[in-house]
């Protein structure tokens, strides 16, 4: 069965954050896929030293959830991170964490689907929700999109319940979602994965 990695950047284990990626794991799980939920935000999570150690071992340096969701994620078909809004960006734990996860993965990320959800009480939801979606654009992640932005609203859980248009949002990003994962399977089998250029590495010497 496919499956898809949910990660909450919130270090509130039940907040708006996790209330909109329970929307999407419940219509992900109704289709046939497999979802597991994994909360990051509450964890101490440091940002990428640049050391160069994942190169020779294939995992990070500092042994903690990044090496155990980047050994997850390698197995899966999809990945949704959510985060809270903070300051119109994610929260820095998610950001650590995504550098880490993102630059340490030793495995090819080309045609796992990626979708970013954030919630936000007002203001700062599309600033957030780009910067989420870099991670996939640059991997050769298809980003699963919906009727509207990946976004809901509210100052606590139960204010993302009354947002109607949000959790229509999260179901029909689930819908999408699902249905690129059982498609991009039955293109793997009748066409084969694209092919994918490697080697080019442009560096410009100073002066240009």
């Amino acid at each position: 069965m496919a499956k898809v990695i949910l990660l909450n950047g919130s270090p509130k284990a039940n907040g708006c954050t996790n209330a909109a990626l329970e929307e999407v794991a419940r219509t992900l799980q109704a289709d046939g896929i497999e979802t597991e939920m994994i909360h990051v935000g509450k964890h101490d999570i440091r940002g990428c030293i640049s050391c160069g150690t994942c190169e020779t071992k294939g995992k990070c340096v500092f042994d903690d959830l990044v090496n155990e969701v980047n050994a997850k994620l390698e197995k899966a078909d999809g990945l949704v991170v959510g985060s809270p809004v903070y300051y119109a960006s994610p929260n820095g734990t998610i950001l650590s964490f995504m550098d880490r996860l993102f630059y340490s993965a030793q495995y090819d990320m080309h045609m796992k689907v990626g979708a970013a959800v954030v919630s936000a009480r007002r203001g700062g939801n599309s600033a957030t929700f780009d910067v989420l979606n870099k991670y996939f654009s640059i991997s050769g992640m298809p980003i699963a999109t919906s009727t509207y932005w990946n976004q809901v609203h509210g100052f606590s859980a139960e204010d993302v319940k009354k947002d109607l248009e949000g959790l229509q949002t999260m179901r029909n990003l689930g819908h999408n979602m699902a249905f690129m994962i059982k498609a991009i399977a039955d293109a793997r089998e009748k066409y084969g994965m694209p092919e994918v250029e490697t080697g080019s590495f442009t560096s410009f010497p100073d002066g240009l």
